[in-house]
């Protein structure tokens, strides 16, 4: 009789399985599903509701963006209006959001060769078919990303910072960052890795999250967090673009801040400190208008644009045969 060892009869503990937040319908028929995890703060900061693991740290991609505009301004660098709104954004790499990175780089004495995120064409379809048809290549200034990298150059020429290294993450300005980022989640950063554009991400659970966007609508006025916030929401078209739904949810739904992020994470705050946060498993951005809609409709929110944000058929052929629909 062979004996068996108590480690290898214990059972494999797995990991536990996120709640599907979307259905991918065709045809009537649910094809595929989307599974995440949502974390949704009432106004006093509670929270009001939990789905999957939401105190587990996760990378936020681009909705950190607004923290790193803000240890920017902490650091020294005196932004506003559109400038401070593309400094904290993932811009579409449309005529006008590479026009004003020219000129904020120029500003500083510094060139499109002083960025160190990667070429890339327009983020928006529309935009990069355009830019594409007019004989243009990949181009640092068009990354997504253009807009933080021009303002943390130069805020490291305006504090005489190394700036072949800005993106360190033992650079001055990236310590500054991961404080930031520490006070306005109240939890400390679990991880640090490498973000899409080259600069160091910071890793913290969705409730950090969207206890940070809540601490950004509610800082008091003049502070670092509310003049990001307040730039944000006054050119949601410099923070995405036309086409976007963070723009198109920061211009209808008055005092708002909305910022996705690459690997489908969305965090939103309204001005009365209800805040959410969520993110896709499986990184499918097409999921993230259908629940974000469904979302903010838990959260109380009535307005015309989410019906427009949820909205995502699809096709068969050329004719609309089904959609992708939250599935809470």
């Amino acid at each position: 009789m062979t004996s068996t060892s108590a480690e290898s009869a214990t059972p494999a503990i797995s990991p536990a399985i996120s709640p599907v937040l979307a259905e991918v319908v065709r045809s009537g028929f649910v094809e595929g599903r989307h599974r995440g995890s949502l974390v949704l703060l009432a106004a006093d900061g509670s929270v009001e509701l939990a789905m999957g693991d939401v105190s587990a740290p996760v990378f936020p991609r681009s909705a950190n963006k607004p923290m790193q505009a803000a240890a920017v301004l902490r650091a020294g660098l005196d932004l506003s209006g559109e400038r401070l709104a593309l400094t904290a954004a993932s811009h579409s790499g449309e005529m006008f959001h590479r026009d004003l990175v020219q000129k904020m780089l120029a500003e500083h004495g510094l060139t499109a060769a002083d960025l160190q995120c990667p070429p890339d064409l327009p983020l928006d379809a529309v935009e990069a078919e355009t830019y594409l048809a007019a004989g243009a290549v990949r181009d640092r200034v068009t990354m997504n990303c253009s807009g933080k990298h021009a303002s943390m150059l130069a805020v490291c020429r305006l504090n005489g910072w190394p700036a072949d290294s800005y993106l360190d993450p033992h650079h001055p300005l990236q310590q500054l960052i991961l404080q930031v980022v520490e006070e306005a989640a109240g939890e400390r950063v679990a991880a640090v890795g490498t973000d899409g554009c080259g600069a160091p991400l910071m890793a913290i659970s969705l409730t950090g999250l969207a206890r940070a966007f809540r601490h950004f609508v509610l800082a008091p006025e003049g502070s670092a967090e509310r003049r990001v916030a307040d730039a944000m929401r006054a050119h949601p078209e410099y923070v995405a673009g036309t086409r976007r739904p963070d723009t198109w949810l920061m211009r209808e739904i008055p005092g708002v801040l909305s910022k996705m992020g690459a690997e489908a994470v969305q965090a939103f705050a309204l001005p009365d400190g209800r805040a959410l946060a969520f993110k896709v498993d499986d990184g499918g951005l097409r999921a993230l208008g259908p629940v974000l809609a469904r979302a903010l409709r838990l959260a109380g929110v009535e307005a015309d644009v989410l019906t427009r944000v949820g909205r995502t058929p699809l096709l068969g052929g050329a004719v609309e045969v089904g959609e992708i629909r939250a599935a809470f």
